[in-house]
């Protein structure tokens, strides 16, 4: 799911539940645990605070620690909610901290055999416990004395408050279940529990049927057909040709990494089509694994389920706790800028046109002909190469850039552990130690799997094993960082493009936003959804500060740094196609919304998607960067339904937090800034209202303006 995903099962979550976990139990539940064979149970054990046993999951041992797993977790619900004594935050919040720690194991191995590690029979395996895990997340929601004594504690706490901190998690507790329906009645719980189940097989379908596709759409090229490709990107393809069984030719596979250059440098019309439509035509193939029907059947059951607790739309009910607080506000923030956007477009048409003819191309752009000939623009306006840039974009120079600025900003240092001391599910993984710089103290561990195979979904995600708590003694952090590089042929170096570049910054902004963590519960780690992609977003900014550029920016064969006249010509490009980046964002995130806003009563998919896109006036020579038959981030899990806005709502804050950056006198490694950014922005986690900390850090709101100025686009007027 291009930018964020944290781990699997709470993003499958249509609540909080699951995510309250953690630490010690009574001795029977631990002994039970103990002498189960099953490794997806067992308690990490090793360095590090214990660590995932990743060389030897398997997923034949998936079933019975899943259905173990939630056993043991009923077992802890149970026990809280039949507790005689009266509710206290102790007994009952604090417990249900605690309750379902062997699930939350399991679910870190079922995340990996899903995202990283995929296989058919793992997908069938998905498919009949998707049904049974909706169950048990249902028994959690709607189980009335928990419930009761979840809100006798809320209720106490506001004639008498906690701490703060306590306040923060009673508060988030005891919403999650209103919203998940707890206050309904039997007969609207019964049919509340039996969408959930049929919304839960529904999204692992369409999970399923978008990786078929992927898999099973690659271009094959033969020599005579690689015109405009580089040298780098053409050897990556033959390998992966090879792997596939196919050498002597040359696999263009059905992911972004691998489309993205090719439509971009490939001189073959027909060629950037056929690879264009296998991509934007993901999931809506007209076959059996078309989304289509899906869609439609996700957004009525959505719908309804909502309509039991009195909300008119989905949109509605989700927004109320996210910083947008309902859907006109995030529908406002959008069209601001869509007209802004839209307009940029046609003159980057005009620009691209210009070119064409002026090649005798005799051409009218098309979708599959918009980033060939923005590139064309690019080294024509800005006298930039995008190629000439990415001979100077190492991928391991980069990953050192990283831990330069995590260094920098947050004090930390990266070593890489010793090979084989940390077990790991492929062989592409690797691990660094975290550590504070100055005292040496032990903060994490960072996983890196950084190149796109078969069986692993595509864009890029970060995801945390182990969440930071205290309350029951210090945790560290388990994160990871998950990409889909082009692996290289071997001794080759791995080259990427200055948009990947942005994006592995941004995913090590998730990862340093786990590692930063100060809370003390464990539900104060989860996040709110337009404000958690904020901070990613924010670190993106420091890949084109002067300190990574003159440092980390070296040529892959020379090791000379980046000539400053290049520099100078990506800066001066900073907003060049800014038109395209923003409107096939917002295309995405205005069906979205609108999708939930509209009735799903006998809903034609393509035809709204086609007819609103339409009514919005969408340039014809672009699409919605993630078309709705695929669009994963919203119909194969919640996580983003109806929020795919909030990475505008966050590139807000973000433009405005840059410009604070920019006016300091250290600009953006200013040691005072640095540490409001830690303290406010990173270490809270959601242990404090968003806007609330965004005040604390920049002593105002954000403004719309600094989001304009940041795209070079006109400030609207009030």
């Amino acid at each position: 799911m291009t930018k964020h995903n944290l781990k699997h099962f709470k993003a499958l979550s249509l609540c909080m539940l699951i995510a309250f976990s953690s630490c010690k139990e009574n001795d029977k539940k631990e002994d039970t645990v103990t002498e189960s064979t099953n490794i997806l149970l067992q308690e990490w054990t090793g360095p590090y605070g214990g660590v995932p046993a990743f060389d030897k999951m398997n997923v034949a041992d998936v079933k019975e620690a899943v259905e173990k797993g939630m056993e043991l977790g009923l077992a802890d619900i149970e026990k809280i909610a039949n507790n005689t004594e009266a509710p206290t935050f102790e007994n009952t919040i604090v417990a249900m901290e605690r309750s379902g720690k062997e699930l939350d194991r399991v679910f870190t191995y079922y995340g990996i055999l899903s995202s990283n590690v995929s296989s058919p029979e793992f997908r069938s395996l998905q498919a009949e416990l998707a049904p049974k895990l909706s169950d048990y997340r249902s028994k959690i929601s709607q189980n009335e004395n928990l419930f009761s004594r979840i809100k006798a504690v809320y209720e106490a706490s506001k004639t008498t408050p906690l701490e703060a901190d306590q306040q923060r998690v009673v508060d988030l507790v005891y919403k999650s279940f209103e919203m998940d329906g707890a206050n309904l009645d039997a007969e609207k719980k019964k049919r509340y529990a039996e969408i959930n189940k049929e919304l839960s097989s529904l999204y692992t379908k369409f999970s399923n049927n978008v990786l078929h596709d992927e898999e099973n759409y690659v271009t094959y090229l033969n020599a005579d057909q690689l015109g405009g490709l580089s040298e780098s990107f053409v050897k990556a393809a033959a390998q992966i040709a090879t792997d596939k069984g196919q050498e002597g030719k040359y696999a263009i596979t059905n992911t972004r990494s691998s489309i993205d250059p090719f439509l971009t440098y490939s001189t073959e019309r027909e060629l950037r089509k056929q690879v264009w439509t296998n991509y934007y035509s993901r999931g809506d193939n007209g076959d059996e694994y078309d989304n289509n029907a899906l869609i439609a059947e996700i957004l009525r059951l959505r719908k309804e389920r909502v309509q039991l607790m009195g909300y008119d739309n989905y949109a509605e009910w989700r927004l109320q706790d996210r910083m947008a607080k309902n859907p006109e506000n995030a529908m406002d923030l959008m069209m601001a800028v869509w007209p802004a956007a839209i307009a940029r477009v046609k003159e980057e048409v005009v620009d691209m046109q210009a070119v064409a003819n002026a090649n005798n191309d005799n051409i009218t752009i098309e979708p599959w002909d918009y980033r060939y000939y923005a590139e064309k623009v690019r080294q024509k306006k800005y006298d930039l190469d995008s190629e000439e840039v990415k001979q100077y974009l190492q991928l391991d120079k980069l990953t050192q850039a990283l831990f330069y600025t995590a260094e920098r900003l947050f004090n930390y240092n990266f070593t890489p552990v010793a090979e084989g001391s940390v077990p790991v599910f492929h062989d592409d993984v690797k691990v660094w130690d975290v550590t504070d710089k100055d005292s040496g103290k032990h903060i994490g561990l960072w996983y890196l799997d950084p190149f796109a195979r078969q069986g692993k979904r595509s864009g890029a995600w970060a995801t945390m094993y182990r969440s930071h708590s205290t309350f029951d003694g210090e945790k560290t952090v388990l994160a990871s960082n998950n990409s889909n590089f082009v692996k290289p042929a071997p001794g080759e170096p791995v080259l990427v493009s200055w948009d990947d570049a942005t994006t592995f910054f941004h995913e090590f902004g998730h990862a340093l936003h786990f590692f930063s963590s100060n809370v003390k519960y464990p539900t104060l780690n989860g996040g709110v959804r337009d404000y958690t992609e904020f901070q990613s977003q924010l670190l993106e900014r420091w890949l084109s500060t002067d300190e990574v550029i003159n440092q980390f920016l070296v040529h892959y064969k020379t090791g000379e740094p980046i000539p400053a006249a290049l520099v100078a010509k990506i800066k001066n490009a900073s907003t060049f196609n800014q038109g395209f980046g923003t409107t096939e964002y917002l295309a995405s995130a205005l069906i979205d919304m609108k999708l939930h806003l509209a009735d799903p009563t006998n809903i034609d998919i393509d035809k709204f998607e086609r007819e609103t896109l339409s009514e919005m006036n969408m340039p014809k020579e672009l699409v919605m960067r993630h078309r709705t038959p695929h669009f994963g981030h919203v119909f194969s899990s919640e996580g983003y339904a109806t929020a795919y806005y909030g990475y505008m709502w966050a590139d807000v804050l973000t433009a405005d937090a840059s410009e604070a950056f920019n006016e300091a006198p250290g600009g953006f490694y200013d040691k005072d800034m640095a540490d409001k950014l830690v303290k406010y922005l990173f270490a809270p986690r959601n242990s404090m209202d968003p806007a609330e900390a965004y005040r604390l850090f920049r002593g105002r709101d954000a403004k719309i303006e600094a989001l304009m100025r940041d795209r070079g686009f006109p400030i609207p007027k009030k």
